[in-house]
């Protein structure tokens, strides 16, 4: 099976019609690429988020939600399609605007959600976060067809313990907690899977390995001690 990735990497436009295509346009491109979803494949995930779940500055391959699925096939648990909805410098609003611009008729057996960084990173209120991260979780469930079993949240990694954050370590650090708190809240009250992942992130000034060429994002190594602690949670959602 050939498993297909629609990486959104510019403001975009993706409808989905009655046989279940997708036709994906890339405006700086130009370039319409249509994407047949087999209905013979019961399995689809869908990942949403910004640079940590696109993968910034990392292979295709070493990307959190391909590390999955390609751990889940080598457990015989193969996903017709994984599509990432996520852009390097996204927060929640422009998530949120990315995804209601999407027309998807199809539900999904996995969605992730990973989002919150940037509204740190660029100082918006954390009241915003607070709402709209409620909103992208409901939205979330919607895409898993109202199943909330189906959906998974990762806590946002803590980019103090990179060489790009470590000057501003102490703050950036409290930030992320708070911002932390609020999600992993939100997330239990819907009884939603959350991961702690940022005690990983925080090994990235003592294992530089961890940490990409950039100085800032995960490395394949780092994605992958994120899908090791994940794996069994989300392998069990879907057997």
């Amino acid at each position: 099976m050939m498993r297909i990735y629609l990486i959104l990497m510019i403001p975009f436009l993706l409808s989905c019609k009655k046989d279940s295509s997708i036709k994906f346009t890339n405006p700086q491109l130009n370039n319409d690429m249509p994407v047949e979803l087999d209905p013979s494949y019961e399995l689809k995930y869908i990942a949403l988020g910004d640079s940590y779940t696109i993968g910034q500055s990392v292979a295709t391959s070493e990307r959190y939600p391909n590390i999955l699925a390609q751990k889940l096939k080598d457990d015989s648990i193969s996903l017709d399609t994984t599509i990432i909805i996520a852009k390097t410098g996204w927060r929640t609003d422009n998530l949120q605007s990315a995804i209601e611009s999407i027309n998807l008729l199809d539900t999904f057996e996995l969605v992730s959600l990973l989002i919150g960084v940037n509204n740190q990173y660029q100082g918006k209120p954390i009241s915003q976060y607070e709402s709209e991260f409620r909103e992208l979780l409901e939205i979330a469930i919607n895409l898993a067809g109202g199943i909330e079993s189906n959906v998974f949240v990762l806590s946002i990694p803590d980019y103090g313990y990179t060489p790009f954050g470590e000057n501003d370590q102490m703050v950036i650090s409290e930030e992320i907690d708070a911002y932390n708190k609020i999600n992993e809240r939100i997330t239990k009250d819907y009884g939603i899977s959350w991961f702690d992942i940022t005690p990983i992130s925080r090994n990235g000034l003592s294992k530089p390995e961890l940490v990409a060429s950039d100085g800032l994002h995960p490395s394949g190594e780092m994605y992958s001690q994120w899908v090791d602690l994940i794996y069994n949670n989300v392998k069990s959602k879907l057997e």
